[in-house]
């Protein structure tokens, strides 16, 4: 990997541990020199994993739709800024400059974002690994759902092992350096019942 894009709240959450490990993926990621792709604000675990990289002479790149300049309070020490105009434009700058994903814990935003890049990998528009960072367990009812998407015949397992999921910031990145895309032939032309 040298380049992932990290999908993350603009919020902090009620737990400390959140933002320690925003910046602690951050300090990882420049210390492994992968440049970090995200949403461009200052606040929250965005801001707070623009941080760990950039004290840690990491390379940060933030894209940012104009209207939530202010919203998300705009980072101006970052490698480079990019500004677009709509959440679509943003999000697809990010899948350009990116040959990784990693979402952390956030609200609406970062899930429209995940599964986003999860849809396009199954339609096979790209083959990246997308990881997810289980801080806390915060994500142990997504992966509940999908288990039962998948019982229930509305998502094929093949696909439902897309996402790469860890506590740890270095099991994550591993499970993401070993990661081989699923053949989207097989799996969508297989019926699931």
């Amino acid at each position: 990997m040298k380049s992932v894009v990290v999908f993350c709240g603009s919020g902090e959450g009620y737990d400390e541990t959140y933002r320690e490990a925003a910046y602690e993926l951050g300090t990882v990621l420049a210390e492994k020199n992968i440049r970090i792709i995200y949403g461009g604000g200052r606040i929250g675990l965005m801001g707070a994993l623009a941080e760990g990289a950039l004290e840690n002479g990491g390379k940060v790149i933030g894209v940012i739709p104009v209207f939530l300049q202010t919203k998300e309070i705009m980072h101006h020490g970052l490698t480079e800024t990019i500004k677009v105009n709509t959440m679509h434009e943003r999000k697809l700058k990010m899948h350009e400059l990116s040959d990784a994903v990693i979402t952390m814990p956030g609200g609406w935003g970062t899930m429209d974002e995940l599964f986003e890049m999860l849809t396009w990998g199954q339609m096979g528009l790209h083959q990246k690994p997308i990881g997810l960072l289980n801080i806390n367990g915060y994500y142990d009812s997504l992966q509940a759902l999908t288990d039962s998407m998948v019982r229930e015949g509305f998502l094929n397992e093949e696909v439902n092992r897309m996402l790469l999921v860890s506590s740890s910031i270095e099991e994550l990145l591993q499970k993401m350096d070993d990661y081989v895309a699923p053949e989207v032939q097989q799996w969508l032309t297989r019926k699931t019942t």
